[in-house]
């Protein structure tokens, strides 16, 4: 069993917080030391009481599938002897009513380009397996219940 812990602090500095105009700027700080500014969504809380150069809780959200997700691959990767030069995921995730009418991440899409080089490249089926397993063993992915979708995207795929 491991831990993992996260300081959230925020702070009312003297905003009107009963009139609900008060920032929903906070700070996120994590046990290895990294601190990153947070935010509410502008989508959920309207400008200027949210800040959109922050990282807020649905990105957040995105981020860990999507890096839990390469960082298996990674690993994978690796052990199958497939040199892995870059890894690139735009990710991206969507906010809707779930089954129960709740408003909820339902569909996080991962769209993961990565470039081999080396004596041994995987086919495109291989390719498709490493995510395939990458996903299976993601401890976020099998955290939640949001469907997680990969879509590779191949070097002929791009602009």
């Amino acid at each position: 069993m491991s831990e993992y812990t996260a300081t959230v602090e925020w702070q009312r500095g003297g905003e009107d917080f009963i009139g609900n105009r008060y920032s929903r700027k906070h700070s996120l700080r994590f046990d290895g030391g990294a601190e990153l500014p947070g935010s509410s969504s502008p989508s959920v809380v309207p400008l200027p009481m949210s800040d959109a150069s922050a990282v807020d809780p649905e990105e957040m959200f995105v981020a860990s599938l999507s890096s839990c997700h390469m960082l298996w691959f990674l690993s994978i990767a690796s052990a199958r002897k497939f040199c892995v030069d870059s890894y690139v995921d735009n990710a991206s995730g969507i906010m809707a009513r779930n089954a129960d009418g709740k408003t909820a991440m339902t569909v996080v899409t991962l769209k993961p380009h990565v470039v081999f080089s080396g004596s041994l490249l995987p086919s495109i089926e291989q390719i498709h397996a490493l995510h395939h397993k990458a996903h299976q063993e993601c401890f976020i992915a099998n955290s939640v219940k949001t469907e997680v979708r990969c879509e590779s995207v191949f070097a002929d795929d791009q602009p």
